[in-house]
């Protein structure tokens, strides 16, 4: 099983985890990168297009292909996903289609998806200025959601609670957009649809992350993960609880607005990471994501659910039917969060052995290294790493998860200003 790993432009060695595992379940991994270091993978399977821009990267792995002849491409980067479905169009590999992955990159594009498909979204609105910013949180009523149509990993996503903080967050995020990694990784050349704002109604409830499965007309719910963080004006997204704590009535209902939201996108087949927040005691669409999610929600979704987001996205990039099961849960208890300091530049990481050695961890991966510039909010939404940790109950798990992160040190050599 041959399988080409996309991104036009590097995210550092953030993927190199997740490359490793694709070939340690069987498949001969490639990579191409448009721009990116040298050293990130075995040189016989990587090249470095040289260029960002979809024509060359098309022509690099059109190349490629014809020496090679892969069985499937695919990206964990949320910056990829319209890169790759142009890219598999071209080589006459199975993917989603560019229109598809258009409306589940752009947070725009996909409400207005979620609207005429009828599944149950927060109201939204387009916003080009300040004013038109301030008119609808005037008419969805405070608090609403800022955030951006291209984002990723909540950067500049903010809660506004009033008209003085509207001013002062949609100025943060209106400049920050711009020079967002997340948007400036992307291949030059795409029509990504609009680059811009959306102000939305406030979800009221309970949030939860789910890895799912499309194929054909049917939709898996592979695993469910609570998000338990205690919010603000941001959105870390930084600790998460397996199993849910959702009643099996509750999965049912989040099952139909997910296959709604699958179908509105125009997905038939692929692995997705949907996230669902509950308002009034019903579940509504935050997004859905053509990949896998992020951090160590595929080891969750292994211990706490029997499913294996990894493999299903490896199955589905080749056109194969993966082994995949409606949600059910082991009882296996996991908690997982990300790592954050304050923001700066890294002078050093340190993890003691006590926590690589802890029975309790099954998930620990450090991102940042010595040299790395750290943004926090309102400036960008940078984590150094990510941890998870087992537990007999829900308590024990958080504990666990709490005291190994609490073990490792970070020296900033300058502060975020």
């Amino acid at each position: 099983m041959k399988l080409l790993a996309l991104e036009a432009s590097q995210n550092s060695y953030y993927y190199l985890p997740r490359y490793q595992q694709i070939e340690d379940f069987g498949g001969v991994l490639y990579v191409l990168n448009g721009v990116g270091t040298e050293d990130l993978w075995p040189s016989e399977r990587y090249r470095i297009a040289g260029s960002n821009h979809i024509d060359d990267l098309i022509e690099h792995a059109k190349a490629w292909h014809a020496e090679e002849s892969f069985d499937g491409v695919l990206t964990f980067s949320e910056s990829g996903v319209v890169l790759v479905a142009a890219v598999a169009e071209a080589l006459g590999l199975p993917g989603i289609g560019v229109d598809a992955a258009r409306t589940s990159r752009n947070k725009l594009i996909m409400r207005q998806a979620h609207e005429k498909g009828g599944a149950a979204h927060p109201d939204y609105r387009f916003v080009e200025d300040l004013d038109s910013a301030l008119q609808a949180a005037e008419d969805f009523g405070y608090p609403v959601i800022l955030k951006p149509t291209l984002g990723a990993a909540s950067n500049f996503v903010f809660r506004v609670d009033d008209e003085e903080k509207m001013r002062e967050r949609y100025a943060q995020a209106r400049e920050g957009i711009d020079r967002m990694t997340w948007y400036n990784m992307e291949a030059e050349g795409l029509d990504l649809g609009p680059h811009g704002l959306l102000v939305e109604s406030f979800l009221d409830g309970h949030e939860h992350l789910i890895e799912a499965l499309a194929w054909d007309d049917e939709v898996y719910l592979g695993s469910i993960v609570d998000r338990v963080t205690s919010e603000g004006e941001t959105f870390d997204d930084d600790v998460h609880h397996a199993p849910t704590s959702l009643t099996p009535d509750q999965v049912a209902e989040v099952h139909a607005v997910v296959t709604a939201g699958v179908r509105a996108q125009g997905i038939t087949r692929g692995a997705l990471h949907a996230e669902i927040r509950f308002h009034q005691g019903k579940p509504f669409l935050l997004e859905i994501a053509v990949r896998p999610g992020g951090g160590g929600l595929d080891h969750m979704a292994r211990l706490s659910a029997g499913y294996d987001p990894i493999r299903g996205l490896m199955d589905v990039s080749r056109g194969v039917r993966p082994d995949v099961h409606h949600f059910s849960p082991t009882g296996l208890h996991t908690a997982a969060m990300c790592l954050i300091c304050p923001g700066g530049v890294i002078a050093s990481i340190d993890v003691p052995p006590a926590v690589n050695e802890s029975e309790a961890l099954y998930y620990l991966k450090i991102f940042a290294k010595p040299g790395d510039l750290i943004k926090r909010p309102p400036l960008g939404n940078n984590i150094f790493g990510g941890i998870g940790a087992l537990g007999a109950s829900f308590d024990e798990a958080m504990r666990n998860a709490n005291d190994l992160a609490g073990k490792i040190e970070v020296k900033l050599s300058e502060t975020q200003k």
